[in-house]
């Protein structure tokens, strides 16, 4: 069987002379010219309604000139017509492959296959477009991780920790939803890009004054290229929590920027579980708690992907030491 670019089926459904609108038809669709091959395929239907060949041709007219509904439907209607012939089901399978539609489009082929055992182009296509489903399922399942960022929903059990801790249920949420804001947006960057600025965000005590100008956000990029820089860098940021009176300081570093303290290292496997993969630190300062989370990424297929936060012992792999006294 020829592709349906270049094989408008010569069935049986109707014997007519030569200068038919069928034949007319078949000759506009091998000269490329599928909107005039449609257009006679339409008026040959009106003279021959019950004729099969005749939609399976104005179908594969309508695939080339891309209307796939009307390609579809008359796919169906020749089924419909002669459910014995091959063609029919070949035709709906091509509209569907190319709707990506694949894994309707494999059952199609299948249904073309048991009416021709024989044909070595659909068994190819039913294995070619098995694979393509494969991998569009994946992808959508990794997109609707991707775009389903939820931290609220994630970290849920740790508003009534933040809640209890701090003694008043506006001073917990106040504090969650800043730690989970900023987890969903570095996500969605990493998502976007595969990296995340290393960075201290504070939340300021709205009751109290402050500079006009005070940074709410601090680039600490080269806070981690060697001890000294680190300590300078912690003395800076205390100071800063103190001079912007914050309530709190979300610290999130990607791994690979890490020089010191490499946190994941000489724990044993115990205590690190996600081996060399990539991924991101995010570390919650404040005077009555302190968390740590990684989140771990990977790239599946071209895909940037991050799994959820991963909770850390702060003894173990604190980035920082203590920013609130």
């Amino acid at each position: 069987m020829s592709s349906a670019e270049n094989a408008a089926a010569n069935g049986s459904d109707i014997k007519a002379p030569d200068n038919s609108l069928k034949d007319q038809g078949n000759a506009n669709f091998k000269a490329g010219n599928y909107l005039k091959a449609a257009a006679i395929y339409t008026q040959a239907i009106k003279a021959d309604p019950s004729n099969a060949t005749l939609y399976s041709n104005r179908s594969a007219a309508f695939l080339n000139l891309v209307k796939l509904s009307k390609a579809l439907a008359d796919a169906e209607t020749t089924i419909k017509l002669n459910p014995t012939w091959e063609k029919g089901y070949f035709r709906k399978g091509c509209v569907l492959e190319t709707m990506e539609r694949y894994d309707e489009a494999v059952a199609a082929f299948r249904d073309a296959l048991q009416q021709n055992p024989q044909s070595t182009e659909v068994a190819t296509k039913i294995k070619r477009l098995s694979l393509l489903a494969r991998d569009k399922k994946r992808a959508q399942e990794k997109q609707a991780i991707r775009s389903n960022v939820n931290m609220a929903k994630t970290l849920e059990n740790l508003k009534s920790e933040l809640v209890k801790k701090f003694g008043s249920e506006a001073s917990g949420e106040e504090l969650f939803t800043f730690i989970t804001d900023i987890i969903d947006a570095e996500v969605k960057q990493w998502h976007g890009n595969g990296q995340v600025d290393a960075r201290v965000t504070y939340l300021f005590d709205k009751a109290k004054d402050r500079s006009e100008d005070a940074a709410m956000i601090v680039n600490v990029e080269k806070a981690f290229e060697s001890p000294d820089t680190l300590t300078s860098c912690v003395s800076f940021l205390r100071q800063h929590a103190v001079d912007t009176s914050s309530k709190a300081a979300c610290l999130v570093v990607p791994k690979k920027v890490i020089s010191f303290p490499q946190v994941w290292k000489g724990q044993g496997i115990r205590k690190w579980k996600h081996g060399q993969g990539d991924g991101f630190f995010v570390q919650l300062e404040s005077s009555k708690i302190r968390k740590l989370w990684f989140v771990p990424s990977s790239v599946e297929k071209g895909q940037t992907l991050c799994r959820d936060p991963e909770a850390l012992d702060l003894d173990a792999h604190a980035l920082l030491p203590p920013l609130f006294r």
